[in-house]
């Protein structure tokens, strides 16, 4: 019987108790102390273990005030990584207070909306703290003050500095200084920027970390984590003995992800060795650090349908996870006007790279100043992967490219649905007309015109090109149209219909795509000779159809050249 997987399970003492599959971070809290950082910020995409990892900190270092639930905290790491590090690890476990907050939930279109739900995160943690606190706070107005932050009554001011009041007062109940665990620290600064409010969240999140982590005598070390490297000046004000760790640096680059071992180690204690390239294919890509990543929560999902099926199909779980609003606004941002935008896009869409400088510190206010920033963005969130890096004097200089399958299932709906907005724009009737009056040439303008404004992918393939025509024409009221529908002895690509057949019409389109501009004349007749050898035509006349017009098309990239049949047979006869 397999161990069960913790999807969307993020605390770790419930995946320890329970015996879900767990893929062993617990070195890092070996890493944190050897290195001992004051203010340790990890950013790293969503999705991929942040909050797990602070869970794992929290029940390693906290004492809890209770003897017996020390030791059972302490019985959850037997067997892990961490318990053979050695005996000076061990004796940090459950010596510390820890204040643990979330800022996850912050995703309100109002401030005061957010804000509220901010501080009854911080009140919930006066409360996880009261017995602890009860009776050892020795001024009468910490103790008024304790009460009222806790009941969710205090003045807004005391919420700003909630967090560095909280360390003042567990470090009077327990005499030590505390560790502070922030989680997603950046999503209401993403949220308000998006609604408008993000000044006034700015100045909330710099007052509650400043006052915490800058000068805070009480204050042992602290862990953030986030998606992005905000920078200092909007929140980390001042804040000198903050330690970065980013996607860049060769440190941590191994506990969050799961690694190409941990990932075959998962595989194979399920039985599904042979999913290995599909599960590469679809989910790897990353790299931070020295460390090769896989995205962790796709895999879980993956490993949770293989299991029970080894045939089941890869799916975009990370996708499905996030409303993806940056990638729709890179692809917007091509409405615009913006044809470098465009090219490049195109390209990285069929597996090329690009290079941008590096700009690590960044505001979400700023994210479209420039195309470097919105790139960094990306980069920085998860939507693209280092290739490799390079130092020009001062500056560095990042090559990327789109991580694996699943993002790029991202950019592709995405594309989509702004193509199937855009269509809407579209004046059609000319290649209707053209279609109509047999004028091949007229076809082909119209055609170019179109896929001029599209954004391309698949190489170019004719699985490409057949959806882009489908979809154009499918916007009329005139014609049905029947795509790779059977017809004859083969299958022909696009078909037009007249509704009714007595007077109606049918049109057959025959679309071939090639690897050279001097081969789009060949593949055009090789069209035509398809429309010929498999019967599409005969097939319309004894439907009924009289008035049949047919057209075999070639593309060759955003070229497209057009015969029609009549025309054609000639030709294919030379």
């Amino acid at each position: 019987m397999y161990q069960p997987l913790p999807i969307g399970v993020d605390d770790f003492e419930e995946i320890i108790a329970k015996n879900y599959y767990y893929v062993d971070k617990t070195l890092m809290i070996k890493e944190l102390l050897d290195k001992m950082g004051k203010v340790n910020l990890f950013t790293r995409p969503r999705r991929f273990g942040k909050t797990l990892n602070l869970s794992m900190l929290k029940y390693y270092f906290e004492d809890t005030g209770d003897a017996e639930l020390n030791r059972k905290h302490a019985q959850l790491f037997s067997g892990l990584a961490i318990a053979g590090a050695g005996e000076g690890y061990r004796r940090e476990m459950g010596q510390y207070p820890v204040i643990t907050l979330t800022l996850k939930s912050a995703k309100q279109n109002r401030f005061d909306m957010a804000f509220s739900l901010l501080r009854n995160a911080i009140a919930e943690e006066y409360d996880r703290h009261e017995k602890m606190v009860a009776g050892r706070l020795k001024n009468p107005e910490d103790v008024q003050r304790y009460k009222a932050i806790r009941s969710r009554c205090a003045d807004d001011v005391d919420y700003y500095e909630g967090l560095a009041f909280l360390s003042k007062c567990l470090y009077q109940a327990y005499g030590k200084k505390c560790i502070i665990l922030i989680d997603e620290y950046d999503v209401p600064l993403e949220s308000s920027y998006f609604s408008g409010c993000y000044d006034d969240m700015v100045a909330f999140i710099r007052s509650l970390f400043g006052s915490a982590l800058k000068t805070n005598p009480y204050l042992e070390f602290a862990v953030i984590t986030g998606c992005l490297r905000v920078s200092r000046e909007s929140i980390f004000t001042g804040l000198n003995n903050l330690k970065i760790c980013s996607i860049l640096d060769d440190s941590y680059g191994e506990y969050f992800g799961f690694t190409e071992q941990e990932t075959r180690d998962m595989l194979t204690a399920y039985g599904r060795e042979a999913n290995l390239e599909e599960t590469r294919r679809w989910y790897d890509g990353y790299r931070f650090g020295k460390a090769e990543v896989y995205n962790p929560w796709s895999i879980l999902n993956y490993m949770d349908a293989i299991a029970t099926n080894p045939k089941a199909f890869p799916a975009p779980y990370w996708a499905n996870t996030s409303s993806n609003d940056i990638v729709r606004n890179l692809v917007e941002r091509i409405d615009d006007g913006d044809g470098e935008m465009k090219g490049l896009l195109e390209h990285l869409m069929n597996g090329g790279t690009i290079e941008k400088p590096v700009h690590e510190d960044i505001t979400y206010d700023s994210i479209y100043d420039s195309e470097d920033n919105l790139w960094n963005f990306l980069f920085f969130t998860g939507y693209m992967k280092k290739v490799s890096m390079r130092q020009e004097g001062t500056k560095r200089f990042l090559t990327m490219a789109v991580p694996n399958m699943e993002v790029s299932y991202i950019y592709e709906n995405t594309i989509s649905l702004w193509f199937e907005k855009k269509q809407k724009t579209f004046q059609m009737s000319p290649l209707y007309a053209a279609i109509e009056e047999g004028d091949a040439e007229a076809m082909e303008r119209e055609i170019c015109g179109f896929l001029e404004q599209t954004i391309s992918y698949f190489d170019y393939g004719e699985n490409y090109y057949h959806g882009f025509l489908a979809g154009l024409l499918g916007q009329n009221g005139k014609y049905r149209v029947l795509s790779n529908r059977e017809t004859g002895l083969g299958r022909a690509d696009i078909l037009l219909k007249t509704p009714r057949i007595r007077g109606g019409r049918a049109v057959v389109l025959e679309l071939k795509a090639v690897r050279s501009f001097r081969d789009m004349e060949k593949g055009c007749k090789a069209a035509l000779r398809q429309i010929t050898e498999q019967k599409y035509k005969e097939e319309l006349s004894q439907e009924g159809y009289a008035d049949i017009l047919a057209y075999g098309i070639c593309f060759f990239r955003k070229e497209c050249m057009v015969l029609r049949w009549e025309e054609g047979i000639s030709q294919m006869q030379e």
